[in-house]
């Protein structure tokens, strides 16, 4: 491992607050399988199984009154595609992950999907390295804004992305969201879809990536309600 790659890695730890023992785990953890060798697509199945039971548990004992249906659709909300690449962003993981050449030309880096892959890569390799503990911290950490509102604001953000977005231009007597598809890279088996979302409330259309059209759809709502989030107070209905 070079000099680059540790200053990297250290990076890291010092963000997640956690130092491993095992330092090659998180290494594969930041590799994409556009590499070409070894890469962190296991860890990803790992640590997407460990942040969805961790944020199951704090959700059972959080809202000790919703229904399991409730349950699930908050949790969705919570580790959602958006939400995933906005916190390994903070991360600054863009210019962490290890990727082919191809994938670097085409800015993979900045991808949602490849974000919140490595992310959910990083949980698996917290998972092996340190126990159920150690991830449930770090989690609780990456998480904090999101879990800090109160149970009222959690069972509100549990509605999808699109209905929100939908609501809030009814609100306003705005036309709806327009949504159309952009591209579909890859494989039959692994494609990928890019869907643009514009509404009136903003001057250019935000797009969104998923392995689905809807989860793309989904994506891109997502975005532009972030973007009204941070205009909130700032914004006028167009005329």
């Amino acid at each position: 491992m070079n000099a680059k790659k540790h200053a990297v890695l250290d990076a890291l730890q010092t963000a997640l607050d956690y130092k491993f023992k095992n330092a090659d785990l998180l290494a594969l953890a930041l590799t994409h399988r556009s590499a070409g060798r070894s890469h962190n697509q296991r860890l990803e199945f790992l640590g997407d199984a460990a942040l969805g039971l961790i944020m199951a548990e704090m959700l059972y004992q959080r809202l000790p009154a919703s229904p399991e249906g409730e349950l699930s659709q908050v949790r969705a909300s919570l580790v959602n595609r958006s939400s995933l690449a906005a916190i390994a962003r903070k991360l600054d993981l863009g210019n962490m992950i290890e990727l082919g050449m191809g994938e670097q030309k085409s800015g993979g880096q900045q991808r949602d999907s490849i974000l919140g892959d490595a992310l959910e890569a990083i949980f698996g390799a917290l998972f092996l390295d340190g126990g159920i503990d150690v991830c449930r911290t770090c989690i609780y950490k990456l998480f904090d804004s999101q879990l800090s509102t109160g149970e009222e604001q959690l069972l509100i953000n549990c509605k999808d992305a699109k209905t929100r977005l939908q609501e809030i231009m009814q609100g306003r007597a705005l036309s709806l969201p327009l949504y159309e598809v952009k591209d579909i890279r890859g494989d039959e088996h692994q494609q990928e879809f890019e869907v643009s979302c514009f509404i009136p409330l903003l001057k250019k259309a935000v797009t969104g990536q998923g392995r689905s059209r809807r989860e793309a759809e989904q994506h891109a709502a997502q975005k532009a309600l972030d973007i009204l989030d941070t205009l909130s107070g700032k914004l006028t209905d167009p005329r």
